[in-house]
This record gives C-alpha cells, structure tokens and sequence, in this order.
C-alpha cells in the first residue's frame, strides 16, 4: 500500500476509534529525507492519498504548497530531527488521555503488562501553545526519553519505529488512561517491581 494511502487510512482509523475529533489530530511518517503528514482543517475520517502533503525534514519546505501544513508540523519535524530511528508520529486527542493531561494525577501504566511494555512511564509536557515553537520544543525535547506524552491540557502523542506501532501506542495510551480513571472505584493489584522490571528486559 501507498505510504501516503497508509496515513490518510491511519487517521481514518483514529477517528473512526475515538482517539480524536473530525479535523483534530495530525499523523506523519519518515519517508528518508521527508515526512508525510495529515493537512489542516480537513475531515480525519476521509482523507485519501492525494490529501497528504510532503515536507523536507531538514528545514520544513513544504513540497506540497497547494496542501495546508497542519500547525503542529513543526512538532513532528523536530522529533525526527531528534530521534533518527522515529518513523511515524501520532498526535490525537483522545478523551481519557486528553482528561489526564488537564490533570495533577498521572496515567498508570502498570495496571496491565501491555501497557508498561509499550509505554513505559507516560511523561507530561507543560502547557503550551497549540502550533507554536514552544510546543515544538517542548515536545519534540520531551520524546528523547519518552514514546508516549501527554501535552497538557490539549491532548496526546505516540512516537514508533513504523507507523502501527506509534498508533498502537496511542491506542494502549487511552486504555491505560481509562483503566486509570476506573480503578479509582477498584482496588486494582498493579505490576510490582519485579515483575515491571522483568517486562522491561524483555523491552
């Protein structure tokens, strides 16, 4: 399938899960010396190919000019500049995640294996904002350490080595986020030490 094909149909996707709203939320992908990203302002839900504008990673030309950039493109741009072996960025705003990220409590990701082998600790990006510099900074700084972020009241990013892997953390973000919210009415076990530790030599 078309690189291009694969992104419009990954956004699809999110909408089509909740993970985001009808023109919310922008996905790319590293194509070598380029990135693939979702336009602005367009519905998530039927993007084709021919939606998807280009934009060279080393100074954000945008190949595509009769495409509109979304205004988080420079985020994107800055966390391939950062971490090489990224390929795909997710940014959405699903609703349990999003409700973390307005929140002084943290998403919990040791209530399940799958969520602590894929995402480690979620960590927490500090108000910014949307579309500006500072974000992308911020965001993309944040994403050296970190595959999964929460950008304070305003949403959540996903970072993977292919383009399945950075949505599938985004899916598992969101249910670690509602597993979170539930467990407050359930006593709930958790991983230990041990065993997270072991999760993570498997990592």
């Amino acid at each position: 399938m078309d690189d291009k094909e694969d992104v419009a149909r990954f956004m699809a996707r999110c909408y089509e899960r909740c993970l985001t709203t009808a023109t919310g939320g922008n996905i790319s992908i590293r194509k070598g010396c380029m990135m693939y990203i979702t336009p602005s302002g367009k519905d998530k839900a039927s993007l084709s190919a021919e939606d998807i504008a280009e934009v060279r990673i080393s100074d954000g030309t945008n190949i595509t000019p009769d495409k509109k950039l979304s205004i988080e493109s420079e985020m994107h741009r800055r966390i391939y500049l950062k971490r090489p072996e990224v390929m795909a960025v997710v940014h959405s705003h699903p609703v349990f995640a999003s409700l973390f990220s307005a929140s002084e409590e943290h998403i919990d990701t040791s209530i399940i294996a799958e969520s602590w082998f894929l995402l480690d600790k979620v960590a927490k990006v500090s108000y910014a904002l949307m579309g500006t510099e500072e974000l992308a900074e911020a965001v993309s700084s944040a994403t050296v350490e970190h595959d999964a972020l929460l950008l304070e009241n305003h949403g959540a990013l996903t970072v993977g080595t292919s383009l399945i892997s950075a949505f599938d953390r985004m899916e598992c973000l969101e249910q670690a986020a509602k597993l979170t919210y539930l467990s407050h009415g359930v006593r709930v076990r958790g991983l230990n030490s041990e065993e997270r530790a072991q999760i993570a030599l498997m990592r």
